[in-house]
């Protein structure tokens, strides 16, 4: 560009894109989850996919963890789009997820966040599994006890329940998995011979024990398991009020490549 430094950053800035947009349709359904909390009432998990392991333990990538990390806590962003026109000091999250595409030379996305607030009387429960696999945040109340928190955050990491309680399940999701359990009770030659309202129960039975697997308080705590989380909770006049749960790459489709390929393919990078 001649010496022009304002062109050379335009011209590396629309490079960058270029080659963003010829990864695009690349497969990132590895990478990191990261939780954190900040000190005033707020904590965050944000989801960044690379289409390597390798990539996401390199320095680079950490580096552009910790920056996103520091900004969404920061500007509390609703939403993966508003998330992706915060500004840092080197441009937006967008702008550095197109830069880490061009330079790492993986197809690098933004996938989610989530970003959690207390009030002054709840405290968090954080948990990050094998350096950011699965992260959880969980918010408690009723106590102060923060190995309380970090055990429930272990329980929700491990135990991967979608609600708190059943309380929680809508309605629909309900009647569909009813209606699920009744087709295949009518596809039981056994279930014929049994009287209607026996069915009845056979088919209420079914269904809640499906969404207990679901609820965390009907899930038999991890540290005790003969203990149901509720019971944790009572014994420690502890309440669950919310959780968030990530898993990297959960409900992406991924190649299928073997562990020699994927260093060939590195390496040749």
């Amino acid at each position: 560009t001649d010496g022009d430094m304002d062109a050379a950053i335009e011209f590396l800035r629309k490079n960058g894109e270029a080659k963003a947009v010829k990864k695009a349709g690349r497969i990132a359904a590895e990478g990191i989850v990261m939780a954190d909390v900040k000190e005033d009432k707020t904590a965050a998990i944000v989801e960044v996919n690379s289409e390597t392991d390798f990539v996401s333990k390199n320095e680079q990538f950490l580096g552009l963890m910790d920056t996103l990390q520091e900004a969404i806590l920061a500007n509390k962003p609703a939403t993966t789009e508003e998330a992706l026109n915060v500004q840092t000091a080197e441009g937006t999250i967008n702008d550095l997820i197109i830069n880490a595409t061009a330079t790492i030379g993986e197809k690098i996305s933004f996938r989610r966040v989530a970003v959690v607030e207390k009030a002054d009387d709840e405290i968090f429960g954080s948990y990050m599994h094998m350096g950011g696999s699965i992260s959880a945040v969980v918010v408690v109340k009723g106590t102060q006890d923060a190995t309380v928190a970090k055990n429930l955050a272990m329980q929700v990491a491990s135990m991967a329940p979608k609600y708190v309680s059943q309380a929680e399940v809508p309605g629909e999701e309900v009647e569909h998995e009813r209606e699920l359990q009744l087709q295949m009770m009518k596809a039981d030659p056994n279930m014929a011979k049994k009287p209607e309202k026996v069915l009845e129960g056979i088919l209420k039975g079914k269904v809640d024990k499906h969404f207990k697997d679901q609820c965390l308080l009907d899930q038999e705590y991890f540290l005790e398991p003969k203990t149901k989380v509720s019971q944790f909770l009572k014994d420690n006049k502890a309440e669950v009020v919310t959780f968030v749960r990530f898993q990297t790459g959960e409900g992406i489709e991924k190649r299928e490549e073997n562990f020699a390929e994927e260093v060939a393919a590195q390496m040749a990078k």
